[in-house]
């Protein structure tokens, strides 16, 4: 059976539950959006938690420590869309969401910044054997010696992954006097200086430094293994701030120990902990080259304020008109709003004859559609309509619903007149 959302559901009645301290710039937007019902709690929910309190919650915001399983978002009856304040969108059962006609949103890119400074950081704590001293001198210890301490200027960097923190991570390593080679699997044009490799061997085998931007995907887990890690440049570095899968963790404690990779960078693991007051075990831990950091990569003040503006951006336009521009899990609607029509949304089962079967329900009453944006992919279709004339809105989205394979029909305001 579709979901129901009651009609001309106004802005001050959206129930919009925020989790995990999302950023103050997420209210504000959503204040000046109109949206006034907001409750934001300072921590993640447990499944059962989220079981009492989704039944009432129209737009849902997490981080990453809140999972939203298939049990949860079937309990969420009224909800229209989440939105994860934060990159990856793991904690999301992404196809029973899309399979409930609920859009996820996420930001993936309101971190580039952060993510490529802290890079830019490590690649000099790395060259200069900065962490290893500085743990020396906080035990009582002395050792100055520029013996494997090296300046960036004129070495080379390798970045594999040549999008949105590769490029910038490219531009600030170049300004600094590195050379820059890249590899990615897409051809990508080069920025500055920087220079295209043709294999991911051979970017290894001429960088210094190299540093892993790549999504987690089949073909990038464990990518970077024992085959790879030999493939380096002898005495070099790695840095990995992309995903934990990446990187074969026990091959490069053993390259570490061996000698062969000098330092190390690592952000992201393949198994994490679910709180703080859990310990993290790595085959990494002790070894006094290797800089290990908690998953903090994009975790900086100007991260998350851009982030809280940019999800709470992409939330409104959806409750407001429909756009599903940055979803994760659905077809990619933005239909510009037209001047004095009655907007109507409608998500399905991608079956034959299904727009044919939403036209009647217009035609049938002799309203004229003015605009309509249908997208679909194997799966799903969601179509955006906007109608001129006379609408009775609870009848046209009851007859909307009654579509066999409707999974969500919902009735925007009117346009403006």
């Amino acid at each position: 059976m579709p979901t129901v959302t009651k009609l001309s559901l106004s802005k001050d009645k959206i129930n919009i539950l925020l989790l995990e301290g999302v950023h103050d710039n997420a209210i504000d937007e959503l204040a000046r959006g109109g949206y006034a019902s907001v409750e934001r709690l300072p921590r993640a929910l447990d499944e059962e938690e989220l079981l009492e309190r989704i039944g009432s919650v129209h737009i849902l915001g997490i981080r990453s420590r809140t999972h939203l399983t298939a049990r949860v978002l079937e309990a969420a009856s009224k909800l229209m869309a989440v939105g994860c304040f934060c990159i990856g969108t793991n904690q999301v059962d992404l196809k029973a969401a899309r399979r409930l006609g609920i859009p996820v949103f996420n930001a993936p890119y309101s971190n580039t910044r952060s993510v490529a400074e802290l890079v830019i950081g490590e690649i000099i704590m790395l060259m200069r054997g900065i962490f290893e001293k500085s743990a020396l001198v906080h035990g009582g210890g002395w050792m100055k010696s520029a013996k494997d301490s090296y300046e960036i200027r004129g070495k080379t960097l390798g970045i594999v992954g040549y999008g949105h923190i590769g490029t910038q991570v490219s531009i600030l390593a170049e300004a600094m006097g590195m050379q820059v080679r890249y590899y990615d699997v897409v051809r990508k044009l080069a920025l500055g200086n920087a220079r295209p490799c043709e294999t991911l061997e051979e970017l290894l085998s001429v960088s210094d430094v190299v540093t892993l931007h790549v999504p987690d995907t089949p073909q990038t887990r464990n990518m970077i293994g024992a085959a790879e890690l030999a493939s380096m440049k002898p005495r070099s570095h790695l840095i990995n701030a992309a995903r934990g899968q990446v990187v074969d963790i026990p091959a490069l404690a053993a390259a570490m120990e061996s000698g062969h990779v000098l330092g190390a960078a690592i952000d992201v693991f393949p198994k994490e902990p679910g709180a703080d007051n859990e310990v993290f075990e790595s085959a990494l831990r002790g070894i006094k080259t290797a800089i290990l950091t908690p998953h903090i990569g994009g975790s900086t003040v100007e991260a998350q304020a851009n982030i809280g503006t940019e999800v709470a951006q992409k939330l409104i336009e959806y409750s407001d008109n429909g756009s599903t521009v940055g979803a994760v899990n659905f077809p990619q609607v933005a239909l510009p709003v037209q001047l004095g029509c009655t907007r109507f949304l409608h998500v399905h089962e991608n079956r034959p004859g299904m727009l044919r079967k939403v036209n009647e329900v217009f035609s049938g009453r002799d309203l004229n559609i003015a605009a309509q944006f249908l997208q679909t992919d194997p799966e799903l279709g969601y179509v955006v309509v906007d109608v001129d004339g006379e609408v009775d809105e609870l009848e046209v989205t009851n007859d909307l619903r009654a579509i066999d394979g409707t999974l969500k029909a919902r009735f925007l305001f009117p346009g403006k007149r």
